[in-house]
């Protein structure tokens, strides 16, 4: 059995029980279909279900909570947020304590977990850094690939993946794989690598691979493609080109890295001749739909993690629902991780959660799959 060898997390304090591992490839010229969602393939005597004892450890609220990766303060935040409600994953922004970090305080944090838990950032470089402090400054990412090769990138990147890991982060928002001709200053700006989607590719591959061998997961972002949108969706509504031009350029870096390991980061992104009025990429079912099948826009089918982008502090979510609303319509969507900053909402929203499951909003099936998507891409061991 292989496992994603992307993020190395603690044992599990229990033994679990599941067959496969995903598979990733570095080849950026096509992807390579990934192995079908665990519960839906047959059982047999030569090949049984082994994910169920792993899924028999959780409640139904346990299981919703791995799907929830939330912003935390400090040590006292983090560690009640984890030990109360069993939540999935943290997420360090810039006004998170770097003593968590520094002090190496985020032990106590991953201790207070039963299941490996995922300690995430925002860390591209350039003017979107929050650890510049602890591991040093870098390029962005457009200055970066018009100053060194892609290896050259590969390996300053290897070398800041080491220091994360070193930190205790286990996960990495990043590359953007925007294609994005803006200025340097706006919102997507120098964080896109180029407004050549070759060059994007082959520098988000670059930084894949080192995440990957750093031993940290990366995120691509924001499908299906940020970098000619209208506007900023951290202050509202962000309106892209059509679906059938996003396809020349925006998605060429997602129908090429979809194989690379990495997850998805969906945005806040009204998408003509996808979306429907009023709804955004992160909580599209068409849009999840999309990236799942991947036949739509020429890419390989993918079961990797689908994680929204914040749900709680973008006007492009917030002028239209709370939170609550948000995370259900999120993972009822087809996401399998709902990002927000602020920990105060967290039992409403597990209560919430539990509501529409209850309901048959959310189907359990769909939440078991999310689960085990996320529990393949920690590198959770599993053993038949």
């Amino acid at each position: 059995m292989r496992t994603v060898p992307g993020i190395v997390l603690a044992v599990l304090a229990v033994t679990v029980t599941a067959c496969s591992g995903g598979n990733r490839t570095t080849d950026t010229s096509s992807a390579t279909a990934p192995p079908p969602s665990s519960t839906t393939a047959a059982t047999t005597s030569a090949q049984p279900d082994c994910t169920a004892g792993f899924l028999a450890q959780f409640t139904t609220r346990q299981k919703l909570a791995q799907l929830l990766t939330v912003g935390v303060n400090g040590l006292a935040d983090a560690e009640n947020l984890v030990r109360s409600e069993q939540i999935g994953g943290i997420f360090l922004g810039s006004w998170t304590d770097q003593s968590l970090l520094a002090d190496k305080q985020i032990d106590r944090v991953k201790a207070a977990a039963r299941t490996p838990l995922m300690v995430t950032i925002d860390e591209e470089g350039g003017r979107v850094s929050r650890l510049s402090n602890l591991i040093g400054t870098a390029p962005s990412a457009r200055v970066s690939a018009q100053t060194v090769s892609a290896e050259d990138y590969y390996r300053e990147s290897l070398a800041r993946g080491q220091a994360m890991k070193d930190l205790g982060i286990t996960v990495d928002f990043a590359p953007d794989v925007d294609v994005s001709s803006q200025p340097d200053d706006s919102v997507i700006g120098d964080r896109s690598y180029s407004d050549d989607p070759e060059v994007v590719t082959r520098y988000g591959d670059a930084f894949i691979r080192a995440m990957r061998d750093a031993g940290l997961g990366a995120v691509m972002k924001h499908f299906p493609g940020h970098g000619s949108g209208s506007g900023d969706s951290h202050t509202g509504a962000v309106r892209t080109p059509p679906l059938d031009q996003l396809q020349q350029v925006d998605l060429v870096p997602y129908r090429k890295l979809i194989g690379s390991g990495a997850g998805v980061m969906v945005g806040h992104l009204d998408v003509p001749g996808l979306t429907e009025p009023g709804t955004p990429a992160s909580i599209s079912p068409q849009v999840m739909s999309l990236l799942r099948q991947g036949t739509g826009y020429g890419a390989a089918p993918f079961d990797g993690p689908i994680f929204t982008d914040d749900l709680s502090g973008m006007a492009a979510i917030t002028s239209r629902m709370g939170i609550e609303e948000a995370v259900a319509a999120a993972l009822e969507a087809g996401a399998d991780n709902a990002l927000w900053i602020n920990s105060d909402a967290v039992t409403r929203v597990l209560d919430r959660l539990e509501q529409e499951v209850a309901e048959g909003r959310l189907p359990m099936r769909q939440v078991d799959d999310s689960v085990l998507r996320m529990a393949r891409y920690k590198g959770i061991p599993m053993h038949c």
